[in-house]
């Protein structure tokens, strides 16, 4: 129980890699702040799935890990800060964010429109920018540590064609970690990012019904099958423990190999 006492946000947690994290750190002894933006009934699920996991201990007298539903859209900035406000209001606290919440848009270059551009921008950097502000500003107030852990992406170094609004966002998302983890040390703060490559997650349906696709893609990937959801959620939970203090500033790639290995076909 690494993180008995703790209380953590895990944005766009309703499902996939966001739900597996809420769940992972509620088996850790966190309280889980589980957002989501239109999918109710997936929250609602992971909020299940988090106290269950949560009452998973065996200690005499050991609290429960509880859960509490926020509904914010991570591309409004006015939603975000409320988002952190209520979970605060909530719980008493934050200790740990994480900025899981994104999307992505499929369109060659020339076609990518206004509205997609802005759509992946604001939910992948500027709501996680923003909610981190908020948090960090909770942590200052409180004179207290904190963990900032960023779900990023292999395609924040590796390119990704037609989907290149996808790849500026968590390009902005590895400066962002490498900054903050400067300009918020001192302040006992860290910030990291996990990034995930091939994950079987529902996002990935499409390819997972299209055996070519799916074939040349694990065939860049040397240990030869795509990630589960769970495997990010252990990293996730390894930073946010005491265990990572001193690592702040760095990308974990959770690829299976597929960075060093990938070619187009």
């Amino acid at each position: 129980m690494k993180l008995e006492g703790k209380v953590a946000l895990v944005t766009g947690s309703s499902q996939g890699i966001g739900q597996a994290i809420a769940v992972r750190l509620a088996a850790e002894g966190a309280n889980i702040v589980i957002d989501y933006r239109s999918h109710p009934e997936g929250a609602e699920e992971t909020l299940t799935k988090v106290q269950t996991a949560g009452g998973n201990c065996y200690m005499a007298q050991c609290p429960k890990s509880q859960g509490h539903i926020i509904k914010a859209d991570l591309g409004n900035v006015s939603d975000v800060r409320q988002m952190i406000n209520q979970s605060i209001q909530h719980f008493g606290k934050l200790d740990i964010l994480v900025n899981n919440a994104g999307l992505e848009r499929h369109a060659s270059f020339w076609a990518i429109t206004e509205e997609d551009y802005d759509a992946v921008m604001n939910v992948n950097i500027k709501g996680a920018f923003f909610a981190t502000q908020e948090m960090v500003k909770h942590l200052i107030a409180t004179q207290r540590r904190g963990k900032i852990i960023n779900i990023s992406s292999v395609h924040e170094e590796l390119p990704f064609p037609n989907f290149t609004a996808y790849c500026v966002s968590k390009g902005g998302m590895k400066m962002l970690t490498r900054n903050l983890a400067v300009e918020l040390g001192p302040l006992g703060i860290t910030v990291n990012n996990v990034a995930p490559g091939a994950i079987e997650t529902p996002i990935n349906t499409k390819l997972l019904n299209d055996p070519q696709k799916l074939g040349a893609l694990l065939e860049n990937i040397p240990l030869g099958c795509l990630g589960q959801p769970q495997d990010v959620a252990s990293v996730v939970a390894f930073l946010a423990s005491s265990d990572a203090d001193y690592i702040t500033g760095t990308t974990f790639f959770v690829d299976g190999g597929l960075l060093w290995n990938y070619h187009e076909q």
